[in-house]
């Protein structure tokens, strides 16, 4: 019996280690083959585009002209308030008339004795030089009049919104102010800085789109005005003086504005926005590339202008390569896409 176990014990071990063999085999598994990532692509093409740059600016007026007589006196009367639009020639205030009602009467008088001398020279009853001194006495007088006139009954030279009153009725003016401020509206003016790259390729007469944080929704068209002949050597930028009508004089100076200056058209890349991959920590942007073996290729490009939602590609692509738009979140370069439709 002893000897029968001694000879049935190997055979027992050697089905136990088959047995062992067979459970280690069917633990371990082969790796499951990497599906390939189901994407939307589209093929880069040339298209013309806009070459636009935007600048900060501040509307300013045309022009500002300070209000003021040529010698000091009483303010007798004060027609306008600060905020009232008036036109070119219009009395802003007047000053004491005592002079100038002088004056008046005075010229009144050279006139007259002016015309009587007139006459008898042209009968011959006074000398030429007698009549000679009297028209200089009276041109003089009358030109003293005009100048005294100007500076008693004070107009505005150009139409404009007044944006300063420094005195009140009764005041004594001492020039230490002007007593009005006076600027137009109508146009308005922008001093843009440009880059001196675009110096060449900018010229006078260029239209430009102009919006202002304080009229949400609306732009206004301008058009380069005058071109500054320097470039500050400082910030490398030129000045452009742009224009704008404004006709219905809603822009107002000191509003923040926007200028885009357009700088005519180039042929570049177009690509959807959702195309480009932006690596987080650097400022790098990628697409994908697909490749003839369906592989992607991770590809940096440089980007140009933002249009709603696409983009120009300056550097980077060729025409004709085919670009990953979708599915692109989990790929990597050498991943094999399935290309979808």
């Amino acid at each position: 019996m002893k000897n029968i176990f001694l000879k049935l014990l190997p055979l027992s071990l050697a089905v136990v280690a088959c047995g062992g063999n067979n459970a280690t085999q069917n633990t371990t598994q082969a790796p499951a083959k990497k599906q390939d990532v189901l994407v939307e692509v589209q093929s880069a093409a040339y298209r013309e585009v806009p070459q636009v740059s935007s600048y900060s600016s501040t509307v300013q007026a045309y022009a500002v002209n300070n209000i003021m007589p040529q010698q000091g006196g009483r303010i007798r009367k004060i027609n306008v308030e600060v905020g009232d639009y008036v036109g070119k020639g219009q009395i802003l205030a007047e000053m004491d008339r005592l002079q100038l009602d002088q004056l008046a009467l005075q010229v009144q008088n050279d006139e007259i004795e002016y015309a009587r001398l007139k006459s008898l020279y042209e009968e011959g009853g006074v000398s030429q030089s007698d009549f000679e001194t009297a028209e200089l006495g009276y041109k003089l007088r009358k030109s003293n009049y005009q100048n005294l006139e100007e500076n008693t009954i004070l107009r505005s030279p150009l139409s404009g919104y007044v944006t300063a009153r420094n005195f009140d009725v009764g005041d004594m003016f001492a020039m230490t102010a002007p007593l009005f401020t006076v600027q137009q509206v109508t146009p308005v003016k922008l001093l843009v800085g440009i880059s001196e790259s675009e110096y060449t390729v900018v010229k006078k007469g260029d239209k430009v789109e102009i919006t202002v944080d304080a009229l949400p929704g609306r732009s206004f068209e301008g058009k380069v005005n005058r071109l500054y002949p320097t470039i500050d050597p400082m910030t490398h930028t030129f000045s452009a003086e742009i224009l704008v009508q404004n006709s219905d004089r809603v822009l107002r100076p000191g509003m923040y504005a926007k200028v885009s200056v357009t700088f005519g058209n180039n042929q570049r890349i177009v690509i959807p926005d959702q195309a480009v991959v932006k690596l987080s920590g650097t400022g790098q942007k990628y697409v994908f590339v697909v490749n003839e073996d369906r592989t992607v290729q991770m590809t940096p490009v440089t980007l140009g202008r933002h249009m709603e939602a696409e983009y120009e590609v300056v550097e980077g692509l060729n025409e004709g390569e085919t670009i990953v738009v979708k599915g692109h979140a989990s790929l990597k370069t050498g991943d094999k896409v399935e290309i979808k439709g």
